[in-house]
């Protein structure tokens, strides 16, 4: 009982002699601090995208213990929605919360790293490039940028869009303005429509204002945010276009390189928890919103009809060889790409399909 007395003894005057090492470290750390900008192509908060970006900031910032401190950005705030990539490239912001799709100026293949059209659902994708090599490629892709991606978000699945009238035929299609960036508008291109690109902070007023006769953004939770409802009441599936939702944190190579690499892993664990934990989000608020907006907004959904959805295949067969053609490098990304979802659709129809067809 003696000894037992003494070790608590001696653990007490440990703990108690150790008190003060915390205040003589903090100036030391507060000192060390690294402070990185943040930028964002969304309107701050905006539920989905936004919520997961300014998540993201803390989140790095919390596991750094400060050491690594992000002051978050929205769109307009620093740069434009549509000026983050660049405002990362020249040094204006360390780290930006965007989307691969937004870069097809910049870099042909770059919208496949967000989604392609009749393509990988949300886990394949990212089955894709954490196993199936589309990591190495994006990285890759964005050298010349001095720019390192990492998946850092994911919307989930995606609705069709919003339309102010019904879309029945392709005659329906032909000389419709609709905002629909990536991969998704050059389809829409070969089947008559005329895709406008818009930041997502324009989008409701364009559609509002009649400037844009349709527009798809994300699912219905960060759909009903923004408003789309009140513009138009079509609301149509599946989300051909893009069946994914992958958002990117893109990060300055040079300042990443100069971090310690106990912060690069912070950096790197905090963008891939959060690309899972927010496609779980998406897809658990999805359900939500689509019922509320059904319920109480009186939305009409609706189907894109079999002669649309099977023009759209063979467009999008099309547009990805068109793709393929670019160059080399682009090239190469497509074949991966297309390589990983003829590995993984056995399995998918295997698993996910015939799972859902036996529930009901």
């Amino acid at each position: 009982m003696a000894r037992n007395k003494t070790t608590r003894r001696s653990a007490l005057s440990l703990i108690a002699g150790s008190a003060t090492l915390p205040a003589l470290a903090t100036p030391a750390l507060s000192q060390s601090s690294i402070e990185w900008r943040m930028v964002t192509s969304w309107p701050k908060n905006l539920p989905g995208p936004g919520i997961t970006a300014q998540r993201l900031a803390d989140k790095i910032t919390s596991l750094s213990n400060g050491r690594l401190n992000l002051k978050l950005y929205a769109a307009g705030e620093i740069v434009p929605g549509l000026g983050t990539f660049d405002a990362v490239a020249n040094g204006v912001a360390q780290m930006a919360h965007t989307a691969p799709l937004f870069w097809s100026g910049k870099f042909p293949a770059a919208p496949i790293f967000t989604a392609a059209p009749f393509g990988l659902t949300p886990i394949e994708h990212i089955t894709w490039i954490n196993h199936g090599g589309g990591q190495a490629f994006w990285d890759k892709l964005y050298e010349p940028a001095g720019i390192k991606p990492f998946m850092a978000g994911n919307t989930g699945y995606q609705m069709g869009g919003w339309y102010k009238k019904p879309v029945n035929t392709l005659s329906d299609l032909k000389g419709l303005k609709i905002r629909m960036p990536g991969l998704g508008g050059a389809v829409m291109t070969k089947l008559g429509a005329l895709p406008v690109a818009l930041p997502p902070s324009e989008i409701f007023t364009s559609l509002k204002t009649g400037v844009i006769d349709a527009t798809e953004f994300l699912g219905p939770f960060s759909d009903a945010a923004m408003g789309f409802h009140k513009a138009a009441k079509y609301y149509y599936s599946p989300g051909f276009h893009e069946p994914n939702g992958t958002g990117e944190a893109l990060v300055s190579k040079s300042a990443f390189d100069a971090l310690p690499k106990d912060l690069q892993q912070i950096v790197e664990i905090a963008c891939a928890a959060e690309n899972i934990f927010s496609l779980g989000e998406s897809e658990w608020n999805n359900a939500a919103s689509l019922k509320s907006l059904v319920d109480k907004e009186g939305v009409e959904l609706k189907e894109y009809s079999a002669e649309i959805l099977t023009a759209a295949k063979s467009a999008t067969m099309e547009v990805m060889q068109e793709l393929a053609g670019k160059d080399a490098l682009t090239s190469e990304i497509v074949s991966s790409y297309q390589q990983a979802a003829a590995h993984l659709d056995p399995w998918s129809k295997i698993s996910i399909k015939a799972f859902l067809s036996a529930r009901g």
